[in-house]
């Protein structure tokens, strides 16, 4: 199932590539209109109607197969068929066995020193007293502002 998704992806972008084209061939239905009067439309590949025809059958159908592989894409993306490396790869032999307990053995692990043990945290440290507000009688005083000299007033009528 692991080539689905490619082949289903390069589908979709086909298809859509094609419906671009055969939407930009085909002529607008004001375009009818200039035929009558000698627009060249009459002399086409297909005859006047046939290629109007023939391209919105294909259009209609590279649509169709355009929607299919979207939704083939969605189901795909929604229901993995293959196993991911946490369903059953690398993760398979951790997931039946619960976590080392702190202070317990260690499992051996390739690399790591044998015998250790997991270090427990350590002991906070007993914090120095601080004295209280309360334990102080005397309060400081607040410093007086200093004091700016006056400026004069402006004299006035000068």
């Amino acid at each position: 199932m692991q080539w689905l998704s490619p082949v289903l992806l390069a589908i979709q972008v086909l298809s859509s590539l094609s419906i671009i084209v055969l939407v930009l061939l085909q002529q607008g239905k004001g375009a009818d209109m200039g035929s009558s009067f000698g627009g060249g439309s009459a002399g086409s590949l297909f005859g006047a109607t046939g290629a109007a025809n023939f391209l919105s059958r294909t259009t209609k159908w590279a649509a169709i197969v355009f929607f299919a592989s979207t939704a083939g894409l969605a189901y795909v993306a929604h229901h993995p068929g293959g196993k991911s490396i946490i369903d059953g790869g690398v993760m398979q032999g951790f997931q039946d066995k619960p976590a080392p307990a702190v202070g317990s053995d260690v499992p051996s692990v390739p690399g790591a020193p044998t015998g250790s043990a997991v270090p427990s945290a350590p002991a906070p440290a007993a914090a120095p007293e601080q004295p209280t507000p309360a334990a102080s009688a005397e309060v400081p005083a607040v410093p007086a502002a200093p004091e700016t000299p006056a400026e004069p007033a402006p004299a006035a009528g000068k």
